[in-house]
């Protein structure tokens, strides 16, 4: 904390003159008024006074301003603020409302509409622009299992053709007052990928654009084909109205984006049922629900990125295959063949070189588009609001609630410590556990914030950061299209990557021993890269589970050994909708090897790489090796023991076929399990896949954990432990809230993530000539500015250009020419101009910075005439 001290100085002159005395009284003539206050910086000064009389003392007053650090500026560790009080307000107007009466310090969810207006608009409130939240029509692909009910979108071409039903233009401009830009495929706008396949993109655009009467068209041949029947201008089946039954989200702009496609459908012939309800309300239908049972059709959805997406690896994986969520409606997806291995190659990365990247993206798009198991609807450019004394780290892409470094910066701007509200839609919306927990953004910003990684994504441009980690090393095969930009990460080449024949590379679940590669391969296996990760040699002195036990090796190999065991039949704990995940993990995996326990360090072989090193490196941190949550080994084991005793079930599947509870550290009957579960372990010194994880921890290492564990839970009623700044101090699932303290030995101080600066983002304006002459050379000048000046050219990676017909076909593309700083020029040569037919045309702009990941995008329409 830095404070203004003032301080008071007197001086005393000594002044040398003449004495004369008049009627007693001593006349001093100054050439400055000596009783005059007055504001100076550094050490006091003397002051000369000129006198005509006597010799006399004269005091001189001045108030001297002194900076005073508060120490704790530059020895804190842990968080900056001694509290965090997360609380539910799903009203994004109350929130402003609350941010403004000072009730709320931030909302860290986005706001569009009038609540964005009056955020913008107030003198109390900053907010920062959020990049990575996208919009979707979620449908439900399954066959209903009662034969009696009909699903429309079980039929991929209905799917699709909603695509031209949607006019997203309508919803970016109106519905979002301008705060969205229409979004058509799964790459994210906050993505490099936008820039590099930008051409492909704006095709699918064009392909899809809004065309209401080649919807109805399409969905109408599908319907009759279905058996369905059109009465009276309502569709029909086995002569019952076709009702769809559409879940809308009422929290935020989707419960207007709902409302106006379900009135599309209606217009269609549709009967609609407008289920309006908020996330935690509808989460049991669409994300742990059976979709068999057809007790919806239609989910308004949105998900949000938590960093720059430098690679788009989920962007077909996550949305279209079963690999990712272990959830009911996912595990239906199966995609043709085709898009299938390219969501695979996407997800790992697995490229021989650039070009061959390039053409698996450009079969992936137009696929992803017809096995429509989603439309996307609109990426959003709201904003995210917050006092002014609040000083935050925001992620381009993530905002606050989806950015991992969130807590290791939130702080009140002038001031080390205090009490912060946090506002958030929804808190606590889905159990927590690691393996089918929740998947919410906002759940999520709770389990960010109490957490560490071993890498961390930088917030501007998406690459990796040195979080527990302290080096690492990659070797990699010959001709692989990687590099590396920082001096932490070490990156060599090979004409071959060996994986050692006493590499773990497989699991013996019954034996529970892992298996070498020696036992799993037939003949010598090589690798895509080998990755080298080295942890600080104090580690185990300075790191500690929020229950105060030290971090040791042990919380490491049990992430390597559930990697494998949950999804093997033969596991004590096998889930089969944990099948995917177990399957998608050894599609690259080659092999693991704790190389030094202590101080830790871990190679591993794998073939799923990546263009930047930085996010190749393979951590192992009990955080990021888990999907859902962080978990310690000792609190992993009470899980493992509830779900192995048939007590609860990780995955809302084995839950819903067992009729048990799904697996919750923080809330619910799986407390009364994990305490009952908790009190065996101890008495038995229990270490779980004892013949592995045996040689890492001792019954005495048990005992102490378990005991940790049971006084962590008394004081705070819950077992989610983790190792951030922050721990969980405080769980109100029915108030809506969580409570955050600060973790006074967490080995990091305060300032770490400090330095973080604003993104550097690329602000583009084109201009040209509004007629182009058919057949001559055209110049467009493109203005690019940062920070209010522009833009220097050595930061920019590349401007390019395309020119698109009035029928939306792109008829030229190219590369801008550099001028000046902030200043680039797009020509279209006269050949170019002369092939273009007459009308309205479009110039897009892409500019790629070396700043910032996400390209700036701008349009200019002019006409070409003879």
């Amino acid at each position: 904390m830095s404070k203004k001290t003032w301080a008071l100085v007197a001086l005393l002159v000594l002044v040398g003159g003449i004495l004369a005395a008049c009627g007693g009284q001593t006349v001093v003539e100054v050439t400055r008024v000596v009783t005059e206050t007055e504001v100076v910086e550094g050490e006091p000064e003397v002051v000369e006074v000129e006198v005509t009389s006597a010799p006399v003392e004269v005091e001189v007053t001045r108030v001297v301003e002194v900076e005073a650090v508060d120490p704790e500026e530059t020895t804190r560790t842990g968080g900056w603020l001694d509290t965090i009080v997360i609380v539910r307000e799903p009203d994004a107007n109350a929130a402003v409302a609350r941010l403004e009466a000072g009730d709320m310090h931030m909302y860290a969810d986005d706001i569009a509409g009038e609540a964005a207006t009056q955020a913008i608009a107030s003198d109390n409130i900053q907010t920062r622009t959020q990049y990575g939240l996208f919009d979707e029509l979620l449908f439900n692909i399954a066959t209903c299992a009662d034969e009696t009910k009909f699903n429309p979108f079980s039929n991929m071409k209905i799917n699709e053709a909603m695509n031209y039903a949607i006019d997203r233009d309508y919803v970016a401009q109106e519905l979002y007052n301008g705060l969205a830009v229409p979004k058509y495929t799964t790459i994210a706008e906050a993505s490099a990928d936008r820039g590099r396949f930008a051409k492909e993109i704006r095709e699918l655009e064009a392909k899809y654009a809004y065309n209401y009467d080649k919807a109805v068209e399409i969905i109408t041949a599908e319907m009759e084909g279905m058996g369905a029947e059109m009465v009276d201008g309502k569709w029909t089946y086995n002569g019952q109205p076709v009702t769809l039954i559409f879940l809308i989200r009422t929290e935020d702009t989707r419960l207007l984006i709902g409302g106006y496609i379900a009135t599309q459908l209606e217009n269609m012939g549709f009967t609609v049922e407008r289920v309006e309800r908020t996330s935690g309300e509808l989460s049991p239908l669409w994300v742990s629900g059976d979709p068999t049972l057809c007790e919806w059709n239609l989910y308004t959805g949105a998900w949000s990125q938590t960093a720059i997406d430098r690679e788009s690896n989920s962007s077909f994986e996550q949305y279209y295959t079963n690999r990712v969520l272990p959830w009911p409606l996912w595990a239906l997806y199966a995609p043709p063949a085709e898009l299938d291995e390219a969501a695979a190659k996407v997800f790992n990365a697995d490229f021989a070189s650039i070009d061959e990247r390039n053409e698996v993206f450009r079969t992936a798009l137009p696929l992803s588009m017809e096995y429509a198991t989603r439309d996307w609807i609109t990426s959003r450019t709201t904003v995210v609001p917050f006092r002014n004394e609040v000083s935050v780290t925001t992620d381009l892409a993530g905002g606050v609630s989806g950015a991992a470094l969130w807590s290791k910066t939130i702080r009140f701007a002038d001031e080390v410590g205090g009490a912060m509200n946090v506002g958030l839609p929804s808190v606590f919306t889905e159990p927590f556990n690691p393996f089918g927990g929740s998947n919410w953004v906002f759940d999520q910003m709770v389990i960010r914030g109490v957490g560490d990684l071993g890498i961390y994504s930088d917030p501007n441009t998406g690459l990796g950061i040195l979080g527990r980690v302290e080096r690492a090393e990659l070797t990699v095969r010959d001709g692989y299209p990687m590099t590396s930009s920082s001096d932490w990460v070490t990156l060599s080449f090979e004409p071959e990557v060996v994986v050692p024949d006493d590499a773990w590379a497989g699991w013996d679940a019954e034996n529970q021993v892992f298996l070498t590669a020696a036992d799993v391969y037939t003949e010598t296996q090589t690798a895509l890269l080998k990755s080298t990760v080295y942890y600080p040699a104090d580690m185990y002195q300075t790191v500690t589970w929020h229950d105060g036990s030290p971090i040791s090796a042990a919380d490491f190999v049990m992430a390597m050994i559930t990697a494998f065991d949950l999804g093997d039949p033969a596991s004590a704990n096998y889930d089969e909708a944990l099948v995917p995940t177990r399957e998608q993990f050894l599609s690259a995996f080659k092999g693991v090897r704790i190389a030094s326990v202590d101080p830790l360090v871990i190679e591993t072989w794998s073939d799923a790489g990546s263009l930047d090193a930085e996010n190749a490196v393979q951590t192992w941190w009990p955080a990021a090796a888990y999907d859902y949550s962080d978990a310690a080994w000792h609190n992993m084991a009470v899980m493992l023991r509830g779900d192995a005793n048939g007590g609860f079930a990780f995955t809302p599947d084995k839950a819903a076929a067992n009729e048990i509870e799904q697996a919750n550290l923080v809330a619910g009957p799986s407390l009364e399990v994990l305490a009952s579960e908790l009190i065996s372990a101890t008495a038995e010194s229990y270490i779980p896949y004892a013949p592995t994880l045996s040689q890492y921890v001792t019954a005495e290492d048990a005992t102490a954990r378990y005991n940790n564990l049971a006084e962590f839970a008394r004081r705070y009623g819950h077992y989610y432990i983790s190792t951030g700044p922050y721990f969980l101090s405080g769980v109100f699932p029915v108030e809506g809230q969580a409570v955050l303290t600060r973790y006074a030995a967490h080995p990091d101080l305060a300032s770490r993530y400090a330095a973080f600066a604003a993104p550097a983002f690329p602000v583009t304006e084109i201009d040209g000539p509004a007629r182009v002459t058919i057949g001559e050379e055209a110049a467009f000048d493109i203005f690019i500015d940062v920070f209010d000046g522009p833009y220097p050219v050595d930061d920019i990676q590349s401007v390019s250009y395309m020119v698109f017909g009035a029928d939306g076909s792109m008829v030229a593309d190219g590369t801008a020419e550099a001028v000046e700083d902030g200043v680039w020029q797009a020509v279209l040569p006269a050949d170019v101009t002369g092939a273009m037919a007459e009308g309205s045309n479009r110039l897009d702009v892409v500019v790629v910075s070396k700043l910032v990941a996400i390209p700036g995008l701008s349009s200019y329409e002019f006409v070409t005439a003879p």
